[in-house]
């Protein structure tokens, strides 16, 4: 796959480290209930098309020269290929995750057991509902940290603690944007792309005082998920239906890498969801 829209002139500011990612094939993936306004189970999912797609997607981190771990699927977790929703990962502290509906309670285990039998030495259960990355956004020295929809509010000071990072609180409005990273793409330590819609007036503030400089989606873009992206400091993968957005980040000296994975967007996921980041 070939990166494009490029911006030579400024791509040689932005420099990739080597990631290490946890994805879960998505062998029993299917929209079989409705925990978000994404998901019609009477709309049919072609579990052949979701799995190509993921392997394209995996077949691009690692054509990026990073590392993907794979978590076993389990039969009744239709959701398990979304791993971003399963943990968060600082510095080899894992915290686990807890989810908000029943459907997707099983997951969390599974995850927890994977870092353990991993070698992960400190693997936190919490007491307070989290669903990982999908709300828990690293930045930096900062975790910036939604609620709204999924997380309890209370998980962030748990988080805080168990992760030894600062956490900024932001909450979500609109339901389509459920989780935090499909409203806010982290495309470095020090940059984010962002939908201000999705936000109280309050979080908007924060987010516009912390990242003045950031990328500012359309709403089309972010309507497609365009914003559940992952960035390695360089490039920055992204759903191929958000071509707008790939254009204002390659503007700020990024490479977009776009992927078409719209099978899975049917459950509410794009390639965010379906990454895990495992920092150690």
């Amino acid at each position: 796959m070939t990166s494009v829209l490029t911006s030579p002139n400024r791509v040689a500011e932005r420099v990739a480290t080597r990631r290490h990612y946890l994805m879960c094939r998505p062998e029993y993936f299917a929209v079989e209930y409705v925990i978000n306004p994404w998901m019609h189970p009477d709309v049919p999912v072609d579990r052949d098309l979701a799995i190509r797609q993921w392997e394209s997607l995996r077949a691009t981190y690692l054509r990026l020269g990073h590392r993907v771990d794979l978590l076993d699927p389990v039969p009744g977790l239709p959701d398990m290929v979304y791993t971003a929703n399963g943990a968060t990962v600082v510095g080899g502290t894992v915290l686990g995750a807890r989810f908000r509906h029943a459907e997707r309670a099983g997951e969390a285990a599974a995850h927890r057991a994977w870092f353990t039998a991993a070698g992960f030495s400190r693997v936190v259960e919490p007491r307070f509902v989290n669903e990982g990355e999908g709300d828990l956004l690293v930045v930096g020295d900062v975790v910036l940290a939604g609620t709204g929809f999924r997380t309890d509010p209370r998980a962030h000071d748990e988080a805080a603690a168990v992760l030894g990072r600062t956490l900024v609180p932001l909450e979500l409005v609109d339901p389509r944007y459920y989780h935090l990273d499909t409203a806010v793409a982290v495309l470095d330590d020090t940059t984010i792309a962002w939908l201000p819609e999705a936000f109280t007036p309050a979080s908007q503030q924060v987010l516009r005082s912390r990242f003045p400089d950031a990328v500012v989606a359309s709403p089309d873009d972010a309507a497609v998920l365009g914003l559940n992206a992952v960035g390695d400091g360089r490039h920055v993968v992204l759903p191929a239906q958000a071509p707008a957005l790939a254009a204002a980040i390659a503007d700020r000296g990024f490479v977009p890498v776009p992927v078409d994975v719209s099978e899975l967007l049917k459950g509410g996921g794009g390639p965010k969801c379906a990454t895990l980041e495992v920092r150690t």
